[in-house]
């Protein structure tokens, strides 16, 4: 249906037979693989799932290329580069959008002209809050006529405790904070610590360093949960190493790694420092104790030889008795001087603002992967240990610059670009911000068990256990210590739900819904138009678009389901859908 004049989104369908078969899909024609037995698990299942997304690649020679890690491209130090010259200065805002037009001009490229005020002030909003501004809002900020008025809108909106409960929540996802995993009183705890680091704009060294040598009741020391979650030495090797420096050290378990640096040493070394960690019962609820133990040593399970302590970029290390070694890792891993921490954090940062890594996806860093704009990279890293690890810092040079503020709408110059940031990248909004934008159009809460009415979707410290419409959506359920268990792809499920699936259907017909209320107040169709546009899109319904929605209520016998078709085309819409 279009009953708004506006494009509602058709949703593709992947159609990769593997994937649903290692999924063990109840489809026609499909077979289970394995063939017998569970199924893969998740983290090898989310390996494949990204391999088929970056087309099945294989090296010419599949032949080992085990090498010096210090090679490692991610390895080199940080230097601040130079700003380069670029031939069209007066495009620039900041010095990033130097690193990005220099590159652009290399590749015969050119920026996007800058997208509308309303655009940007939705955009900023749902980048740091989650949520999209009010009309009022996006007056105010498209009336600031101040030269600064993006640089304080977006110093505004950091401030907040809405930024901090939306970034929270990605840092839950990466943490893997569930009640599976940190009991039900442990998420919370959790969860409110990861608020108080993002309200705070806790260093994001100290962060992790908190993280990594953290001892004590789980219940007291909400840090210590890292350990709850990571229950031994090889799934501590494996989160630390994709979480902190952006390298899937998996395949180094079993082997050398056939297409990288990685061997069977740097693996077990690395477990080397997180396999004396102790954890013990205290006897009251929910609470766990964690401590170093005197001993315990990792066996290389090829060569049978004990392993010490090693840093990836300097080698193996002696770690004198009585000293927690977990402590001379996380030194380390957080020091100015350790590019990796640096690089992997700012990646990650930039791929949440903007939507693409400049290496991506944005935690697996290898020489086969290598960063599409190296010197912005490197800026970005200077940047992040310039400024104390400050993310605060970072996503505000990132947002005021011209890169983030480009239009998605491409011109004939980078028609085909999807690796410089020539333009803005468009992206579905998530699950949580979907489904809570949807509460806000329908003026219907959605009901969480165990939370208050009223709670948001971004505010969940815990997936909601068979809540269909998120997980359709996406929602990762924290299992793995990687974006992309966060589903970014479109499906028919998410069509059909938002087609005619129960969550839009019974919010939009609710008797005390915005629809209905706004009828029974004895407002006029054009004024309930504007008002869903405004509540929807953050902005008020264009003339084409009233046109369109007034016929098709004045054609309609029935004028409370009119208005609800309204309301439902505008949901559907791409404008509604996606942050662009």
């Amino acid at each position: 249906r279009n009953v708004t004049g506006v494009q509602t989104c058709a949703l593709p369908i992947p159609a990769s037979r593997l994937i649903l078969a290692i999924n063990h899909a109840k489809q026609k024609d499909v077979e289970a693989m394995p063939g017998e037995g569970e199924k893969l698990p998740p983290h090898q299942i989310a390996a494949l799932t990204e391999w088929v997304k970056q087309g099945l690649p294989w090296p010419a020679e599949a032949g080992p290329v085990v090498g010096d890690p210090r090679k490692h491209w991610a390895f080199q130090p940080v230097v601040a580069p130079p700003t380069p010259a670029v031939r069209s200065p007066e495009r620039l805002r900041s010095p990033l959008d130097a690193f990005v037009l220099a590159k652009l001009e290399a590749e015969g490229l050119t920026f996007s002209p800058e997208v509308p005020r309303d655009v940007l002030a939705r955009r900023l909003y749902l980048t740091l809050w989650g949520l999209a501004p009010t009309a009022a809002e996006i007056e105010a900020f498209a009336q600031d006529r101040d030269p600064q008025a993006v640089e304080k809108l977006v110093d505004r909106l950091l401030a907040t405790d809405d930024h901090a409960r939306f970034w929270s929540l990605k840092w839950s996802d990466l943490l893997r904070v569930n009640s599976k995993r940190l009991t039900k009183s442990g998420v919370h705890k959790f969860r409110r610590w990861l608020f108080d680091i993002v309200k705070n704009d806790v260093p994001l060294n100290q962060f992790a360093h908190e993280l990594l040598t953290a001892t004590g009741s789980t219940q007291q020391n909400a840090a210590a949960a890292y350990w709850k979650a990571s229950r031994d030495e090889i799934d501590a090797t494996e989160t630390t190493a994709q979480l902190f420096l952006g390298v899937r050290i998996q395949c180094a378990k079993c082997h050398n790694h056939p297409f990288e640096k990685w061997t069977q040493d740097d693996y077990y070394g690395t477990a080397a420092a997180f396999n004396r960690v102790g954890r013990k019962e205290t006897g009251l609820p929910d609470d766990e104790m964690i401590f170093v133990k005197a001993g315990g040593e990792v066996t290389q399970p090829r060569t049978g030889r004990q392993m010490k302590v090693r840093l990836l970029l300097q080698g193996d290390v002696d770690v004198a008795a009585g000293v927690d070694r977990r402590v001379v890792f996380a030194d380390w891993l957080t020091s100015g001087s350790n590019p990796f921490f640096a690089r992997s954090i700012s990646n990650r940062i930039w791929g949440h603002v903007v939507g693409r890594g400049i290496v991506d996806p944005v935690d697996d860093f290898r020489d086969s992967n290598p960063p599409s704009n190296p010197e912005l990279l490197n800026y970005l890293a200077d940047q992040l240990v310039q400024s104390n690890f400050s993310a605060r810092h970072l996503i505000r040079t990132i947002m005021t610059s011209r890169v983030y503020q480009l239009s998605s709408k491409r011109n004939r110059f980078n028609a085909d670009d999807e690796t410089y940031f020539s333009h803005a990248t468009t992206r579905m909004l998530t699950a949580e911000q979907l489904l809570d934008a949807i509460c806000a159009v329908t003026g219907q809460a959605e009901e969480y068990p165990g939370m208050p009415a009223g709670t948001l979707a971004i505010d969940l410290v815990d997936p909601p256990e068979g809540h269909k419409f998120l997980q359709v959506f996406g929602q990762p359920q924290r299992e793995l210590p990687c974006e992309c268990e966060r589903s970014t792809d479109s499906n028919l499920s998410q069509a059909l739900q938002l087609i005619n699936g129960p969550t839009v259907h019974n919010k939009l017909r609710a008797d005390a819904g915005n629809v209905h209320r706004w009828i029974t107040e004895g407002k006029s169709d054009a004024d309930i138009i504007n008002l869903l546009y405004q509540s929807a899109l953050s902005r008020p319904a264009l003339p084409q678009e009233q046109e369109t929605a007034a016929a098709h209520i004045k054609a309609s016998e029935d004028r409370t389901r009119a208005l609800e078709d309204v309301a439902w085309a505008v949901i559907n819409s791409k404008e509604f859908l996606f942050q662009h």
